[in-house]
C-alpha cells in the first residue's frame, strides 16, 4: 500500500515540471488527492460496502472537482494533471502509467448495464477535454488529442484526434486521410459549372447556325 502511495507521488514529479517539493505535492495537488480517495473508496467497493465507497467518492468530488466512481479499476502511476472536470465511470479500467488532463470524460453512451465504459491500456495519454465513450479499448502507448470524441477502439501506438476521433498516426507513420476537410466536394458548384459549360456549347452551336444562315442568304441574293 505505502509503495503505491509513494509511486503516486513520484509520478507527479515525473510528469509535472512545476512540482517542487514533496510537501507541496502532498498538500496541493488535487489530482493526487482524488486518486488516494479513490483507492480508499475502491477498497470498500470491492467489499460491497457501496454506501461508504460512494460517500468517499462524493466527498472527494466536492473538494477536488474530480469524479471517479469507486467501481473504476485504476493501475499504478496514474496521473491526473490539473484535474477539474474529470469524470471516470464505474466500469472503466485504466492500466499503468496513464496520464489524463482536465475535462477528460471516460464515460458511457447510454443506460446499458454491464461493461459500458472504456478500457485504457498502459502508457496512454489523454489530453484536455477529450471524451472517450462506451465499452471501447484504447491500445497501449496511444495518445488522444485535446477535445477529441473517441467512440471506437484505438489500436496500440496510435494518435487519435477529431470529432469523431480518427487515427492520424500509427506506429510512427502518418495515416492517409480519407477526406481532405479543406477541400470538401461542392455538388452545387459542380452542377453550376456543368450548366455553364453546356451554355457555352449551345452559344457556339447558335453562332455556327447564324453563320450558316448568313451564307445561305448571301447565295440567295446572288
Amino acid at each position: 500500500m505505502f509503495k503505491n502511495l509513494k509511486e503516486d507521488i513520484e509520478v507527479v514529479f515525473d510528469q509535472d515540471p512545476a512540482a517542487r517539493s514533496y510537501l507541496e505535492v502532498i498538500l496541493t495537488y488535487s489530482g493526487l488527492h482524488a486518486i488516494w480517495a479513490h483507492r480508499a473508496a475502491h477498497a470498500f467497493y470491492k467489499r460491497k460496502w457501496f454506501f461508504i465507497a460512494r460517500t468517499i467518492s462524493q466527498i472527494s468530488r466536492f473538494f477536488t472537482g474530480i469524479e471517479i466512481h469507486p467501481g473504476a479499476k485504476i493501475g499504478r502511476r496514474f496521473f491526473i494533471d490539473h484535474g477539474m472536470g474529470v469524470v471516470i465511470g464505474e466500469t472503466c479500467e485504466i492500466g499503468d502509467n496513464v496520464t489524463i488532463f482536465q475535462g477528460v470524460t471516460l464515460g458511457g453512451t447510454g443506460k446499458e448495464k454491464g461493461k459500458r465504459h472504456p478500457t485504457i491500456h498502459d502508457n496512454v495519454l489523454i489530453s484536455t477535454g477529450a471524451k472517450v465513450l462506451g465499452s471501447i479499448v484504447i491500445g497501449q502507448n496511444s495518445k488522444v488529442g485535446g477535445g477529441s470524441v473517441v467512440l471506437r477502439d484505438v489500436p496500440p501506438n496510435s494518435t487519435v484526434v477529431g470529432i469523431p476521433g480518427r487515427v492520424v498516426i500509427q506506429n510512427g507513420v502518418r495515416v492517409k486521410k480519407d477526406l481532405d476537410h479543406c477541400n470538401l466536394p461542392d455538388p452545387v458548384n459542380d452542377r453550376l459549372r456543368t450548366l455553364e459549360e453546356e451554355i457555352q456549347f449551345l452559344k457556339g452551336e447558335l453562332k455556327k447556325m447564324e453563320n450558316e444562315r448568313s451564307l445561305i442568304r448571301e447565295h440567295s441574293n446572288l
